[in-house]
């Protein structure tokens, strides 16, 4: 394995003393080199904790930190050979594009001509060829965004750390920016660290997520193995809006949820579970043979309606594709599951 970032059970600890709060607790993963991996949780996780630590910004109080092959635990951030981009973009406002890119490389000693010759270059890379001259102020968000993006590309790092890139920018430009992204990490083949508390724009960039609950990883693996396959009830919940069912699982692994029945897709004890059903999950139709629910609320947001239902099983939320007919209100319908969007999970 050609490994771009490997943390060894490194901890953090923000004060003196074993008493002091971790804020990061032993916690050891790799990054495959020229892969995007997705530190993701909620607020104060350690997410960001984490990859300040691989900036160098943060000296872990245990552990070790290697990047690319090289360990950097003491190391400060100038000889790390990494770039960090900020949320807060953190252009200089008196330096025009072309002088903003150039920065990092001038700092380093690299002739002017070369940083110049670069700089266009990284400015090409992220589609913004002809805006050398105009100042920060005079960009649009999603162009502040490239213009710190091709500052960080420039240095040609061995690893590119996101913090929260995309969180100051609209739904639209979100996504197009996390395509930029993702299309440059592939095309140029760059190792990245990425932060977000965003679970949709960790599906949509990532080819590993880690997930982080209160310091500590509570899953890694690919998109599709935290989503189809969590392993404990906060990573269910977490990834996908998932609700959580009180269920029970019988030594033949058949699932009983209501008078719902179904095969679990691994290996589980016999006993009491957790049921993990995402929105779209649920099927709306007959109400015999299935969880039967009245509607009390209902939406429609263009591609799709969501509706939640008073049901035996507690408040339903439901994503529906039908858009042919909208439900009335106080109607009664069966839900059924599908054969995606739903997990089982031990009782925790």
């Amino acid at each position: 394995m050609n490994i771009g970032v490997e943390f060894r059970n490194v901890s953090k600890r923000y004060g003196q003393g074993d008493s002091a709060p971790l804020a990061v607790n032993a916690i050891s993963f790799v990054i495959e080199r020229g892969t995007l991996a997705t530190i993701l949780g909620p607020s104060g996780c350690g997410k960001t904790t984490t990859l300040r630590m691989m900036a160098g910004l943060e000296s872990p109080s245990g552990g070790q930190i290697f990047l690319d092959g090289r360990e950097v635990t003491t190391l400060g951030p100038a000889d790390r050979n990494v770039s960090m981009m900020f949320q807060s973009y953190a252009l200089f406002p008196h330096m025009n594009v072309l002088q903003n890119v150039m920065y990092g490389l001038k700092m380093t000693g690299v002739p002017a001509d070369v940083a110049k010759t670069r700089a266009a270059q990284a400015l090409k890379n992220v589609g913004l060829v002809g805006y050398d001259l105009r100042l920060p102020s005079e960009l649009s968000g999603g162009q502040q965004q490239r213009v710190a993006l091709a500052r960080a590309l420039v240095l040609e790092p061995a690893v590119l750390l996101f913090d929260e890139p995309l969180s100051n920018l609209d739904a639209r430009l979100r996504r197009e920016m996390r395509e930029e992204i993702r299309g440059l990490q592939q095309r140029l083949g760059l190792t990245v660290a990425y932060v977000t508390h965003d679970q949709s724009e960790a599906l949509a960039v990532s080819d590993q997520i880690i997930v982080m609950d209160q310091g500590r990883i509570a899953q890694s693996g690919t998109p599709q193995q935290l989503y189809q396959y969590p392993v404990n009830e906060f990573v269910a919940s977490f990834m996908g809006e998932a609700m959580l069912f009180p269920a029970t699982v019988d030594g033949a692994g058949m699932v009983s949820l209501g008078v719902l029945r179904f095969q679990a897709r691994q290996s589980l004890s016999a006993g009491p579970v957790k049921v993990a059903v995402r929105p779209e999950a649920w099927q709306i139709g007959p109400t015999d043979a299935a969880v039967v629910g009245r509607l009390f609320k209902s939406a429609y947001l263009g591609a799709h309606y969501e509706y939640s239902f008073d049901t035996d099983l507690g408040p339903i939320f439901v994503i529906s594709p039908d858009l042919s007919q909208r439900l009335a209100l106080g109607c009664e319908v069966g839900l059924r599951l599908a054969c995606h969007g739903v997990s089982v999970v031990p009782v925790t």
